[in-house]
């Protein structure tokens, strides 16, 4: 069975976090500008060989003066030290036809972890121009302590301004050129 190689589509997918804000809601967040690359044997998923890394400073929460509270030294990415944030994964199992689970090393800063997501498989279809696309929902949590981003104030209540939980929810189409286009 032939390798096909998959890149992500930014035009067609949304990379998300959300963090609770003052223990009372959530703030949602996403990067603008990212590279995703998968490598299959053919059309099956399982094993896939998925990496993915995100520019820092494009964290884009809908408000700029948090964005650059999040870019600064001060805040939790720290952008012009630790630009990139990285994943690589090292298992990409089958729990039945659209559920998956993938684990791999998640570099944030200058911390590297294993993490394990939850992905749905949506399928692979030809769009009307020919191009194979796969598409993925992925979900998972981290805490962003684990990677040293341990800025926070606290608040009356005692409850801390970030929370320590990230939530992750990506939805990611990948394409792959058709032979002969």
């Amino acid at each position: 069975m032939s390798k096909i190689k998959w890149v992500g589509d930014p035009v067609h997918s949304q990379i998300q976090f959300s963090v609770r804000h003052m223990v009372i809601s959530k703030i949602r967040g996403e990067f603008k500008q990212w590279e995703a690359f998968a490598e299959t044997n053919g059309d099956n998923m399982e094993d896939a060989e998925i990496s993915f890394q995100a520019t820092t400073a494009s964290v884009d929460t809908g408000s700029e003066y948090r964005d650059k509270d999040l870019r600064s030294d001060k805040g939790l990415f720290q952008t012009e030290q630790f630009p990139y944030m990285i994943f690589k994964s090292t298992s990409f199992k089958k729990k039945n036809e659209e559920d998956y689970v993938l684990t791999g090393d998640l570099t944030i800063r200058d911390v590297t972890k294993s993490i394990t997501l939850d992905v749905e498989f949506g399928g692979i279809i030809t769009d009307p121009y020919g191009m194979r696309r796969a598409g993925f929902s992925v979900t998972g949590k981290l805490n962003r302590k684990d990677y040293g981003m341990t800025y926070n104030q606290l608040i009356e209540t005692g409850g801390a301004v970030v929370g320590e939980t990230i939530n992750i929810d990506i939805h990611i189409e990948f394409t792959h050129q058709s032979e002969g286009k």
